[in-house]
């Protein structure tokens, strides 16, 4: 259930010993994306370990910096779980030794693939081997491709969307789709649009293939399991902070997470409301535990 921001400070400060905070985070899980704004956050309380889950496409270290800037305490980038780095976890575990990935996706993303030693192709512009479609079907395909992944890609593009699909025919079931996470829009105050994000692009593999991805990133629990593998973390210690009810909190409920949704995003009170009021179990899945106006509210019971 939603809760008054009281409740919130007497758990953060006391009836739960909170170790530290953190937008996705452990024990704390903070989470770095949403809205593209910067909110002033002051100072963080020094036992906070910032241990961020994100879904953008930066690499761990933009995202310490970005920590670093918004006044929380010193972080490494091993405190940073990005989807592109735990997909490279992920294909670092499934796929043999020397197989290659073809990716949709950022630099970053690529950086994460090389920094676990996996091959890859596919980031920046297509190579068009001609101009019309029938000559990019012709492309010569890489034999040790055996996954595509998809991330969020600037440079997405219909040859790009055939040659991933040419990759999934030609290997079949053993050639993996992956995908990092299925958000598909990033709220932006200035904009009277939302501007597509990754979740978009992995439905158009996932439709020109016919079959479903794998997704690493929120709310799939390998992301938290990821955590969980480097970080000791008790369930019943740790917070979810996020600002998505289909994304964030339902990953923290999943996990046996405490959940606490921030309203600078694309979720509304309405819109709990709804699902705390329906008699369907799995939209009470997307409640929280608290709400706050905004991350900058919780400063308080973190200067305790």
């Amino acid at each position: 259930s939603t809760l008054p921001f009281a409740s919130v400070t007497r758990w953060m400060t006391g009836e739960a010993s909170m170790d530290s905070l953190a937008m996705e985070d452990t024990v704390s899980v903070l989470e770095l994306q949403g809205p593209a704004r910067d909110e002033p956050r002051g100072e963080m309380h020094p036992s906070a370990t910032p241990c961020a889950l994100k879904q953008l496409g930066r690499t761990r270290a933009a995202y310490t910096e970005k920590l670093r800037r918004l006044g929380f305490p010193p972080a490494e980038p091993r405190h940073i779980f990005s989807s592109a780095f735990c997909a490279a976890r992920y294909l670092r575990q499934a796929l043999p030794p020397g197989a290659a990935a073809y990716v949709l996706g950022s630099a970053a993303l690529a950086a994460e693939l090389e920094a676990v030693g996996i091959p890859h192709l596919g980031p920046g512009p297509a190579a068009l081997p001609g101009p019309a479609p029938a000559d990019w079907v012709q492309a010569p395909l890489e034999p040790a491709v055996r996954a595509v992944l998809v991330g969020f890609d600037e440079h997405f593009s219909y040859a790009k969307l055939c040659q991933a699909l040419r990759y999934l025919l030609r290997g079949g079931p053993e050639c993996l789709l992956v995908g990092t996470n299925r958000d598909h829009r990033l709220p932006l105050e200035a904009a009277p649009a939302s501007p597509v994000r990754t979740g978009c692009l992995v439905k158009a593999v996932e439709t020109a293939a016919q079959r479903e991805a794998f997704i690493v990133g929120k709310p799939n629990r390998f992301m938290f399991d990821c955590v969980a593998e480097e970080f000791q973390v008790d369930p019943a210690r740790t917070i979810m902070v996020g600002d998505r009810l289909d994304t964030d909190i339902l990953m923290g409920n999943s996990c046996g997470l405490t959940t606490l949704l921030t309203l600078t995003g694309v979720t509304a009170l309405d819109e709990v409301r709804g699902h705390q009021e329906s008699g369907c179990p799995a939209r009470h899945s997307l409640v929280p535990d608290y709400y706050v106006d905004s991350i900058a509210d919780l400063l308080p019971a973190l200067g305790q």
